[in-house]
């Protein structure tokens, strides 16, 4: 797993924003000239800010992906007896050993680690960036870098170009950690351990910066939101650095070094601060929004496949504030806040995307209201078979069973994915076609929904494996798990007619 600081047959699909005579539509119909923009350009107008430059550039290559004589075409393919996981232009193999660039026309490898021994695998990755408001103490630092936690807890920092390895740090003799992860909000990196059902917790200022080690026993029931700048503050016994020496226990360790690695420098002695707690089904909770809102399952069964949004400052449930699809299929359906800023909900049925926004009523209560901005729908045909039907003896026979949402012979959703840059939504459809199934994915203008263009996909689609998809400017990525347990690698480029570029 790669986190970064939530998973053909040119069938249509529809928006409920979109005439049924036109299934394509252009949301910005003015196309600008791109000689002019390069005549711009060249004269130096976007110099002082290259955040307009990049904008014009993506506006353009907007223009480019969805025109009429645009495709995507499969031109690179390669399968592996091993997980393969994508992050920002760069494909992972054999457990991150080896590196490819999705950049090029065709990938290009850009580097392959030593093999190790099983003992010392790398069972978890972090893409990790440098934020572009910092200054951080070397030149080098502002490269990106890729963090990998190996069985025998050792964290090691690669260069994402060439492999090299820049740092390495020795994390624990007695915890064995499993998982890389990054909370955005307080720009902290974390290492978790399964074992006891605790969660081991470290945290970084940023390069040799201090360091803070604790152990966190959190309870699944019911879910809890305890502050950590309290914690540091009331329980942190003494600041450590990397790469320090200092005393511990009576003995002079180096902090980060083998065999003393991190000391826990954080002993809880009593209740932290409770910041927030709600009782939820399975641990759906999520926080987002403007203002802000948390989405959670009650923890009654009876309301499972519901979602209620509620405003994190009073907990007040808001106006239309219970989402339900109400679908009969065997995957449940999702919901989660737009990853963009715009503080949106998206909500991902098998037949069904809903893309709500929470707006502020006007009115002595206060009360926030959840709002449709539009719906995506599958292009499915009517089912005409009645549940009763009569026989030729006049016998009335009735169906014991309902055909399920997420039916392989209907179109179904799979995957959606949004292109931040170019404001495209990619909606993945799949549908059976005789043995195997069929894929293509339909672009939809992020702010009204319109669908733009559909693109087939070559490979075939079996719903029983795991798949992923990725959308990244002119690139497509989509990663499958095959029936022999093996994983294969697809690369879409966008390529142009030939008598559009004559």
């Amino acid at each position: 797993m790669i986190e970064e600081g939530a998973q053909g047959n040119p069938l249509m699909m529809t928006s409920s924003s979109a005439s049924t005579e036109t299934p394509f539509k252009h949301a910005c119909p003015q196309r600008r000239n791109a000689t002019a923009y390069l005549n711009s350009r060249s004269i130096g107008l976007f110099s002082s800010d290259p955040g307009k430059l990049l904008r014009k550039n993506m506006s353009l290559l907007r223009q480019i992906v969805l025109q009429d004589t645009t495709h995507f075409t499969n031109v690179w393919t390669r399968h592996s007896k091993s997980p393969i996981a994508y992050e920002s232009g760069r494909i992972y193999f054999e457990n991150y050993r080896c590196c490819y660039s999705s950049i090029p026309p065709k990938p290009l490898q850009l580097y392959e680690l030593p093999k190790r021994a099983k003992s010392e695998k790398i069972e978890d990755a972090l893409l990790c960036q440098c934020p572009l408001d910092k200054t951080l103490p070397r030149p080098s630092d502002h490269k990106p870098c890729l963090l990998a936690l190996t069985a025998n807890n050792w964290l090691y920092c690669y260069s994402t170009t060439t492999g090299e390895q820049l740092q390495k740090v020795f994390l624990s003799p007695r915890y064995k950690f499993r998982y890389l992860g990054w909370d955005v909000p307080q720009q902290t990196l974390f290492m978790k351990s399964v074992q006891n059902k605790e969660t081991l917790v470290a945290r970084q200022a940023g390069h040799e910066q201090p360091i803070i080690m604790c152990l966190a026993v959190f309870r699944v029931l019911p879910l809890e939101l305890i502050g950590m700048l309290e914690i540091s503050k009331r329980f942190m016994v003494k600041k450590l650095t990397l790469g320090e020496e200092c005393e511990w226990n009576g003995v002079r360790v180096s902090v980060g070094e083998a065999p003393s690695g991190i000391p826990f420098n954080i002993q809880i002695t009593d209740c932290p601060p409770l910041l927030f707690e709600v009782s939820c089904l399975e641990n759906v909770f999520q926080i987002g929004g403007h203002p802000w809102h948390y989405i959670f399952t009650p923890k009654q069964k009876k309301h499972k496949g519901t979602y209620h949004i509620c405003s994190l400052k009073d907990s007040m449930l808001a106006k239309n504030g219970i989402q339900e699809l109400k679908c009969c299929s065997l995957e449940s359906d999702q919901i989660y806040f737009y990853p963009d800023d715009s503080g949106r909900i998206i909500h991902v049925g098998p037949s069904t995307i809903h893309v709500l926004k929470i707006v502020e009523t006007q009115g002595s209560l206060c009360q926030s209201e959840v709002i449709q901005e539009y719906s995506i729908e599958a292009h499915r045909e009517k089912n005409t078979d009645s549940m009763v039907t009569v026989t030729a003896s006049g016998r009335i026979v009735k169906k014991r069973f309902q055909q399920l949402d997420d039916d392989p012979e209907q179109e179904t959703f799979r995957n959606v994915q949004y292109e931040d840059e170019l404001e495209l939504l990619a909606v993945v459809a799949v549908t059976q076609a005789e043995v195997e199934g069929k894929a293509h994915i339909g672009l939809y203008d992020n702010l009204s929904g319109v669908l733009m263009k559909s693109l087939p996909l070559v490979e075939s689609w079996d719903v029983t494996y795991s798949h992923e998809l990725f959308f990244d400017r002119d690139t497509i990525v989509h990663i499958e798990q095959e029936k022999n347990r093996n994983f294969r690698c697809h690369i879409y480029k966008v390529t142009r007619c030939q008598e559009d570029t004559e």
